[in-house]
């Protein structure tokens, strides 16, 4: 499958593993997240794939964008490549004609909840940890995203505090369907995958188009309403003042 930070394999049984390996957090650059959003949509296009299995090696499943990235850019570029990119892949996966089950160990942050988020189904490791370290990183959204995870005032004292939920929680809550030991979570989530696979392709495709047609909001949209809010951080300045303070592995 080689060494790509986006790697694939398509089963006989129409099940499209994306797996993301970009040591050492799985931070994915501006072309990471254009690649991301690429092949997501591209399977979805494939009329031999009735479902995409989402995950990734490594510590963890994903810390979001490449700080070090943004802190090498004195001026904009890399804040609007970042952000369109993200764009992309949280739109890929939430588009993707196809159900996407995302299977979650370790950390997932930053742009690790917009992809889990628009997933269809998640399953996750017990060591799985999920939060928006944002505004730790100067700057925001994925709220969209974390409110589809969480409770509402759960999802704005997380955002707030930058604190985290775990597995269980989300399961409590509903958002995560299943949680299992580490080294069963491939095996896991193959098996829901495999579930939805075994279904006639053109009803569940239909589905996932319905589904879509009645959330109750639009996430594309409010997503881009809130990166607005990143853009005036960064033009302000605060956001880069806030980066330089930021710590060694580049998590978002």
């Amino acid at each position: 499958m080689g060494t790509e930070l986006i790697r694939t394999a398509v089963d006989g049984r129409g099940i499209a593993e994306v797996v993301v390996d970009c040591p050492p957090v799985n931070a994915l650059p501006v072309a990471g997240w254009y690649r991301l959003a690429e092949t997501v949509g591209a399977l979805g296009l494939d009329p031999d794939v009735r479902v995409v299995l989402l995950r990734a090696e490594g510590r963890g499943f994903n810390a979001g964008v490449d700080i070090k990235e943004l802190q090498a850019d004195r001026g904009h570029g890399a804040i609007i490549g970042v952000n369109r990119g993200c764009f992309a892949a949280f739109a890929a996966v939430y588009d993707c004609a196809v159900p996407v089950v995302s299977a979650v160990h370790g950390f997932c942050l930053g742009g690790g909840i917009g992809l889990v988020g628009n997933s269809d189904v998640v399953v996750a490791s017990e060591d799985a940890y999920f939060g928006l370290p944002e505004v730790d990183r100067g700057a925001l959204g994925a709220a969209t995203h974390l409110s589809r995870l969480v409770p509402q005032h759960k999802a704005r004292a997380m955002m707030y505090t930058c604190a985290t939920a775990s597995a269980a929680e989300l399961h409590a809550f509903g958002s995560v369907l299943d949680v299992v030991p580490k080294d069963r979570l491939r095996e896991r989530a193959l098996e829901v995958a495999a579930e939805i696979a075994g279904k006639n392709t053109a009803v569940i495709r239909a589905a996932k188009e319905a589904f879509n047609g009645i959330d109750l909001w639009d996430v594309k949209r409010s997503y881009r309403y809130e990166q607005g809010f990143t853009f005036e951080v960064n033009l302000s300045g605060v956001a880069h003042e806030v980066r330089d303070t930021f710590g060694r592995d580049g998590e978002a």
